[in-house]
């Protein structure tokens, strides 16, 4: 029986451009995708935050550009944590995805690797 799964993960940018949040966050969807083997057209909803140093573009405008457009997704500004990550892209999907035993890989790129060292993507 296939089970709702939540699949977390985050990156940063260089700047707070357009092009910038666009391309790390496109970044964030291909390998936190990839790297769990969903199904696309499984995917229940994508909640998207940015710290408020981050504010030229909506990072659920990568995800259209990918081409998810049946996706329902939301973005929202990160709280403003004194001493936190700047420049700093969050991402929580819920997907219908496996059985309850398959294991879920949640995906840290960029300076963001520092907020799960236990969860590093680069572990294989």
């Amino acid at each position: 029986m296939e089970t709702v799964k939540a699949f977390r993960g985050a990156t940063t940018t260089r700047a707070n451009t357009r092009e910038e949040i666009l391309a790390a966050t496109r970044e964030l969807l291909t390998e936190l995708i990839g790297r769990n083997k969903i199904n696309p057209q499984r995917v229940i909803s994508v909640f998207f935050t940015a710290t408020p140093d981050l504010d030229a573009a909506f990072p659920a405008e990568a995800a259209r550009q990918l081409g998810y457009n049946d996706w329902a997704l939301l973005d929202s500004v990160e709280m403003a944590v004194p001493g936190s990550l700047p420049r700093c892209i969050r991402v929580l999907l819920h997907a219908y995805h496996g059985e309850d035993s398959q294991e879920v890989y949640h995906v840290y790129l960029r300076a963001a690797k520092a907020l799960r060292p236990d969860w590093d993507s680069d572990d294989d």
